[in-house]
């Protein structure tokens, strides 16, 4: 099974689509591994630069995430710069199941927790703990004052059929397991 913790990249927008997770022009990469370098090579939002997706392995946002075209290459750019997990109030239905059918996460959350989780955490070192078996994620900020750390506890839950899409790996490896 993938890591789903680690440091959070905050994307304060909605509406991000599969031409700003990767651009069509690197569609033709035969690797997963050359996507690498290109993940939201396009996208365009205040403050944001290419240089702040470095060392982060989950990324917070907002509502109908991965709109646009159907492609695998979105979940597959997130997968080769380790980045597994994708927390929203939304997906775009086919980019969701195509998270799963990697073996990584694409969870929902309420819009008031993911308001709360931009209002407290945006702009700080945060780091989340993923309590797959249980359901839960710890959300961490460190480094807040030199004595103040703080913390949530936020549920979330995963259908049976997406659980064992991320237990076994992906679809390839559930399939070649149950078939």
């Amino acid at each position: 099974m993938k890591n789903f913790s680690g440091k959070v990249l905050f994307l304060d927008r909605s509406d991000i689509n599969t031409d700003e997770i990767i651009p069509a022009k690197y569609l033709t990469e035969v690797t997963k591994e050359a996507l690498k370098p290109f993940l939201f090579d396009d996208l365009k939002m205040d403050g944001f630069s290419v240089d702040k997706i470095k060392g982060k392995h989950v990324v917070v946002t907002r509502s109908n995430f991965g709109c646009g075209s159907s492609r695998e290459h979105a979940p597959w750019a997130f997968e080769v710069n380790d980045i597994n997990l994708v927390i929203a109030t939304g997906f775009a239905r086919i980019f969701r199941q195509n998270m799963f059918n990697c073996g990584m996460m694409a969870v929902e959350l309420p819009e008031s927790v993911i308001d709360m989780l931009f209002d407290k955490y945006a702009g700080k070192e945060t780091v989340v703990e993923t309590d797959f078996q249980a359901g839960k994620f710890v959300f961490i900020a460190e480094g807040v004052s030199d004595e103040v750390s703080f913390s949530d506890e936020i549920p979330f839950v995963v259908s049976e059929f997406d659980r064992a899409l991320v237990n076994a790996g992906g679809w390839v490896d559930y399939a070649d397991k149950k078939y």
